[in-house]
């Protein structure tokens, strides 16, 4: 099946899969987020350097600092934000907890017939942000003549510690492997040298030929697309801790192959 043309039936039919399995999935991980909400209070990582009623020295928090202040430096001196002001503690952190927005991004889809630029959205993968800091809202304060720098300086603070406490911190990253939602960084051109923090399903999605992709854009009237699942990640899915074990067994000179009871 994965070598047929993308027919427009087969591309509906991809299509109404790819969104019954993100359901699913995007379901299964805001429930995780919901239960593991107290892992990402600021605080557990950067201590009294956010703000709060309470005093709680946290182990780590200098080093979190520092990374979070060389981060900040690096981004913000630099395009779209061009912002002079330093990262001075303590932070004020709005809410806590964090939400995920779908992750968007350009593509340049190219034919015989001509090039077109199409909004292109992953299904599969998400963008976690703090509430009020979603990537839409940074982008229309990116295009304002005149952005209010504060509101800038919020924005890139929030999507760092974020980035910080998840892809800086070896326990959280780990935890939701093990949950088959992989966490990574991204970038997108538009927001420079910002990094996002990403959690992806353990299955992917894909793009198909930008032919497809400018042919479905023509018959809906509309500059965007979704990706679609791939359907040989469905084939390849694997336990890992069925792997591990069974690995594990094989050192040991365990013959699965047999029965328990031969």
């Amino acid at each position: 099946m994965g070598d047929e043309p993308y027919s427009i039936q087969r591309l509906l039919s991809l299509r109404k899969l790819t969104r019954a399995i993100a359901d699913l999935l995007r379901g299964q991980l805001k429930d995780h987020l919901s239960a593991m909400a107290p892992l990402f209070r600021p605080r557990n990582v950067l201590g009294d350097y956010v703000q709060g009623a309470s005093k709680e020295g946290t182990r780590g928090s200098e080093r979190a600092l520092q990374e979070l202040q060389r981060l900040y430096a690096a981004v913000a001196g630099s395009k779209p934000y061009h912002l002079a002001n330093e990262l001075k503690p303590p932070f004020e952190i709005i809410n806590a907890m964090p939400e995920m927005s779908q992750v968007e991004y350009h593509h340049l889809a190219k034919s015989d017939a001509g090039n077109k630029t199409v909004l292109v959205t992953s299904p599969l993968k998400w963008t976690l942000i703090y509430a009020e800091y979603s990537p839409k809202k940074l982008k229309e304060l990116l295009a304002n003549q005149n952005p209010n720098n504060e509101e800038m300086h919020r924005f890139i603070l929030h999507y760092l510690v974020l980035h910080v406490m998840t892809v800086g911190h070896p326990g959280i990253s780990k935890l939701f492997e093990a949950l088959r939602f992989p966490i990574s960084s991204g970038r997108l051109a538009e927001f420079g040298d910002l990094p996002l923090t990403n959690i992806s399903a353990c299955v992917s999605t894909i793009r198909p030929p930008d032919t497809v992709i400018i042919e479905n854009t023509e018959i809906s009237g509309q500059n965007a697309f979704e990706e679609i699942i791939n359907l040989e990640d469905l084939r390849n899915l694997e336990d890992p801790l069925r792997s591990q074990l069974m690995e594990l067994a094989g050192s040991h000179g365990a013959d699965l192959a047999m029965s328990a009871g031969s």
